[in-house]
């Protein structure tokens, strides 16, 4: 996952039951879940800017600089419980790329999306990253 060294979302507790998507549920998400995102992108780019700002600030400057890298760091949190909850995972904060878990013959797949996409257009294994993605014409649910 790209992005500064600052930030470390916390993941699910494996306990948690995973959200499993159709490609027609995880669309119908996106309008929610492009606004959630599109949040997260803009706040680990202001993170990233205030970070720089505390690293360069004078010595009476920085608890202030600190103190509103924390607020901007915990906002980010929120939104990345807020994907969470809606099940699903963030995998780079600076493109706004996440996965739907989704199904393809009987076993966990990940739906990829990307901020900026209108719909989910590709899947790939649970394994194999963005790198593997396919074209959703090649994924069999269920």
């Amino acid at each position: 996952m790209a992005g500064p060294q600052f930030f470390t979302p916390q993941r699910p507790a494996p306990s948690r039951p995973t959200r499993r998507f159709t490609v027609a549920e995880a669309n119908r998400s996106l309008p929610l879940v492009g606004r959630i995102v599109k949040d997260i992108v803009v706040a680990h780019q202001r993170a990233a800017e205030q970070q720089k700002r505390v690293e360069s600030a004078r010595a009476k400057e920085q608890p202030a600089a600190q103190k509103e890298l924390d607020r901007t760091i915990d906002r980010l949190q929120d939104l990345v419980d807020e994907l969470s909850d809606v099940g699903v995972e963030l995998k780079d904060y600076q493109t706004g790329l996440v996965d739907f878990v989704g199904r393809h013959q009987g076993h966990d797949v990940y739906l990829c999306w990307r901020l900026g996409e209108e719909r989910i257009t590709h899947w790939h294994e649970l394994d194999k990253g963005f790198a593997g993605r396919q074209p959703v014409s090649a994924l069999r649910e269920g």
